[in-house]
């Protein structure tokens, strides 16, 4: 699949969240890029450490937990000291906001697009900009928003792990 292909990740509705309104605007949080690492021809399995495919391995593991609300796989794929800037400007921190806040169901998500991701590797980080579609309802009121999103990823005790989300609102289409 090309790595400029948008990827949809279903139409059903999904209860996910950041617990407080500080972290959100109209938004989920972490809509993370949903992408294959492509595979060389001379690929005989998967790589060990630190890798431009790994890092869109953990995005695209990411993304299927928060397709599936699932919070402790989310929980998971955060670093202990994650933290989110939202479209808002607003920060919050610690890894089990966004899982507390799909336990309370705040935010249900109806759609969620991902394409145009943008790779790099920097040693053990990683850096994954996306562009992101999403709508839903927000604390019972309705939402259609277009977001770029830059995700930062830590490569620690062999696995990557997001220790930063970086949001940024998108005009009308």
């Amino acid at each position: 699949m090309p790595l400029h292909a948008p990827v949809r990740m279903g139409k059903s509705p999904i209860d996910s969240v950041l617990g407080f309104a500080l972290v959100l605007s109209l938004t989920a949080s972490l809509n993370i890029a949903a992408v294959a690492p492509a595979k060389a021809a001379d690929d005989t399995g998967p790589k060990t450490g630190p890798s431009a495919e790994g890092a869109l391995a953990a995005e695209q593991e990411l993304a299927r937990a928060m397709a599936a609300n699932d919070a402790v796989g989310i929980e998971r794929l955060l670093a202990d000291d994650w933290a989110v800037i939202a479209t808002t400007g607003g920060v919050g921190e610690g890894k089990s906001i966004f899982p507390d806040g799909i336990k309370s169901g705040y935010l249900t998500r109806k759609t969620f697009e991902i394409s145009e991701p943008r790779v790099r590797l920097y040693g053990n980080i990683a850096v994954v900009t996306t562009k992101v579609k999403t709508s839903g309802t927000f604390q019972g009121k309705p939402f259609d928003v277009s977001e770029r999103q830059t995700d930062v990823l830590r490569w620690q005790q062999g696995a990557w792990k997001v220790v930063l989300t970086h949001e940024t609102k998108l005009g009308p289409p």
